[in-house]
């Protein structure tokens, strides 16, 4: 943790990343942030110790640039950076759809870029970062970014060829997760019990289930199983899905936001 990592772009992402580095134990004194706002830049030095930078400097200062950018922002971003960036420096790009092409044909030969798709759970340190090296990022480069993203949860490195799935499933994930609580809310309105109350009962049920998948090791169909006696409640509700195709849907939900991630990895935007 001797290197000096830049954070460009410090939104919710960029900064739940900062603070996660901070607990792991990085020293402020080796972190830089970037932001176009003074008055947050002001913020970040009072709240973590770090100093804030231009763009520019952070290129010349830092061992590691994490871009966390929209990715609309990356093209002017990589424009800015490429004259004071040295190949010797790791970038990681935390922008989705961005290739890691697509950064490597914008900054000097050679350069190692890695790519990570976190999740908004880094938010709370429950975040899944999956993570792919570009053609010149080695081992030591992925563990570099392993050791960044572990500060804020788990992560999950592949293929790059599999970053737009991973992104259907894991950066989209925890919205498919807020909408099924609030459909499920609503039933429970529907069936008489207070929106408080509802809310609590299918907040801790995902949680105690969530817990239990991690913990258990058990296939989610032996935990589903272990709830479904015969001619129970909850047989009678999962009928009642299959009837409706919740299944399918989901499989097709998926595949459209696969799709949509291809998409914008091509620049059809």
């Amino acid at each position: 943790m001797t290197q000096t990592v830049a954070v460009l772009g410090t939104g919710k992402i960029g900064e739940a990343l900062l603070s996660g580095m901070i607990r792991a134990g990085w020293r402020p004194s080796n972190l830089l942030v970037t932001t176009r706002r003074s008055d947050r830049a002001a913020e970040l030095r009072d709240r973590y110790g770090v100093d804030a930078v231009t763009n520019a400097e952070a290129a010349e200062k830092a061992d590691i640039l994490i871009l966390a950018v929209k990715p609309q922002d990356m093209g002017r971003l990589l424009d800015e950076l490429a004259p004071h960036l040295t190949a010797d420096r790791l970038v990681i790009s935390a922008a989705a759809g961005i290739t890691t092409a697509f950064i490597e044909d914008r900054l000097a030969a050679g350069t190692p870029v890695v790519r990570v798709m976190p999740n908004t759970p880094v938010l709370v340190d429950e975040g899944m970062s999956v993570i792919s090296g570009g053609s010149h990022a080695t081992g030591d480069h992925l563990a570099s970014t392993d050791a960044i993203f572990k500060g804020v949860g788990k992560t999950l490195r592949v293929p790059e060829s599999q970053q737009d799935a991973a992104t259907a499933l894991s950066g989209s994930g925890p919205a498919y997760f807020y909408f099924l609580v609030e459909a499920m809310t609503d039933a429970g309105i529907l069936l008489g019990l207070p929106r408080a109350q509802a809310h609590d009962l299918i907040v801790q049920a995902a949680i105690g289930a969530a817990v239990m998948l991690r913990d258990s090791g058990e296939h989610p169909v032996k935990l589903r199983e272990a709830v479904t006696s015969p001619a129970g409640t909850t047989i009678s509700a999962i009928r009642e899905l299959e009837n409706h195709g919740v299944r399918a849907a989901l499989i097709a939900a998926l595949e459209a936001a696969r799709d949509r991630s291809r998409a914008l990895a091509s620049g059809n935007g």
